[in-house]
């Protein structure tokens, strides 16, 4: 298994108690896949570096995490039919 890091951006429009739904059913693809979530820091509201989908800011949140390859397919997957999740990448970290 590998570390990772994820970050990924959610639309600034939802209310808190969409947002965190969107954050906690992401989270919850990664576990159910047989990943396990090392830390996750919610950044906040903050400016995006251009406009997404007419959106100049967004909620970023980041998060480090072990697992196999299928848990980071799956939420490739999910993520991209996700509306409210406007960006997201994925990054190995060095061991």
């Amino acid at each position: 298994m590998r570390k990772y890091e994820l970050m990924y951006i959610v639309k600034p429009s939802l209310d808190e108690e969409a947002r965190t739904a969107v954050i906690e059913k992401s989270h919850a693809i990664l576990t159910d896949n047989g990943a396990t979530l090392d830390n996750v820091n919610e950044w906040g509201l903050r400016e995006l570096a251009y406009e997404i989908e007419d959106f100049k800011k967004g909620y970023y949140v980041v998060t480090t995490f072990t697992s196999e390859d299928t848990a980071i397919n799956e939420f490739n997957r999910l993520t991209r039919i996700n509306k409210d999740v406007l960006r997201h990448m994925i990054v190995r970290l060095e061991d």
